[in-house]
């Protein structure tokens, strides 16, 4: 039940990496795509009908951690208590900048408005990325189950580490020109105009940064956390989801190269899946590691709940992971199609 539970957990938070990963994109990207103010409103009514409930799945995602492992959840919580309230107002200025940019016509408010959405969109994917790294090198979790980490100290992977180091940062920046380039393919389905020509131009170089940052975050993790491998030598779900992110990423190219965006995009969601899926194979039960003693570590085992609460959880997990999913599929149904920009004081 425990490795069940810790798969769930995996999958939430992979579909959350791929839903809302598009319309962070879409903000990493929407100051270079779109240069008016009607392309600007494009770029959000593209995105607007789904960035709010594309964020559900981050809270869905705590809640199974919390149903399930709470022990993993409150000792993340309080090490990473700085990361957190970073990460909680970079969603609360991301929010109001898409809701408020055009409640006021003037372009001073709106310019502001839209550094503010682009700053927190790229932000985002960093400190995720970070999170990411610090699950993959480790934290000093002590004995007690707890762990209190700087935001930086000599940008080392040795103790005493930081939330921030040499590899946390690469690992961030991988993940951010992934999700800039998973925007630009979005953007490029839902768009047409000069949203869709500087969407489609900047997908192909993207794509090749992400290619470039993956083979390096590949060594970089070899030399950070070589046990990874050691794992996924033995791991069968590791090679499955190996082949599922490395056929999507040949899926993006050939999408592009044929400007089949949607194919393009749906293989950018299976590298995202996969790649997740991957790493979350090679840690298991890990959930996270100490770099003070590894008998220290966080297991699945270890920090889950009982086996009653496990199940009891699971029965509400079958019946409201459907409903979610249904609802996202309605939501891409009913909007459906390029997407125009809407008139002035209505939508975005």
């Amino acid at each position: 039940m425990e490795m069940l539970w810790f798969w769930l957990v995996s999958v939430m938070v992979a579909i959350y990496s791929v839903m809302d990963g598009f319309d962070f994109g879409a903000g990493i990207l929407h100051l270079f795509v779109a240069k008016t103010n009607e392309e600007r409103r494009q770029v959000l009514g593209a995105i607007g009908p789904l960035w709010d409930g594309n964020e559900v799945w981050l809270l869905a995602g705590g809640g199974a951690m919390f149903l399930a492992f709470p022990r993993t959840l409150a000792a993340g919580f309080s090490g990473f208590y700085l990361a957190m309230f970073m990460v909680v107002w970079t969603l609360i200025i991301r929010g109001i900048s898409i809701e408020y940019r055009s409640h006021v016509q003037d372009e001073l408010w709106r310019a502001f408005w839209d550094r503010g959405f682009a700053f927190a969109s790229i932000l985002m994917p960093i400190l995720l990325g970070a999170a990411l790294a610090n699950v993959i090198r480790g934290v000093p979790l002590d004995k007690s189950g707890y762990f209190n980490i700087p935001l930086f100290t000599d940008f080392g992977t040795g103790n005493p580490v930081g939330i921030l180091d040499w590899f946390t940062v690469l690992i961030g920046v991988f993940v951010l020109v992934t999700i800039a380039a998973h925007g630009a393919l979005f953007l490029a389905w839902k768009t047409d105009g000069p949203v869709h020509d500087r969407s489609r131009a900047l997908a192909k170089p993207l794509w090749a940064g992400v290619v470039g940052l993956w083979v390096a975050a590949t060594i970089a993790t070899r030399t950070v956390s070589p046990e990874i491998y050691d794992h996924f030598a033995g791991s069968f779900l590791a090679w499955l989801f190996f082949v599922v992110y490395v056929a999507g990423l040949a899926t993006v190219f050939y999408g592009i190269l044929k400007e089949r965006f949607l194919l393009a995009f749906l293989g950018s969601g299976a590298f995202i899946i996969g790649i997740l899926a991957t790493t979350a194979a090679c840690v298991w039960p890990v959930m996270l590691k100490s770099t003070l003693n590894p008998g220290w570590s966080l297991t699945a085992q270890n920090a889950s709940v009982g086996s009653h609460g496990l199940a009891t959880g699971l029965v509400w997990w079958i019946i409201g992971f459907p409903i979610a999913v249904g609802y996202v599929a309605l939501l891409f149904k009913i909007h459906r199609g390029k997407v125009k920009a809407a008139a002035e004081g209505e939508g975005y």
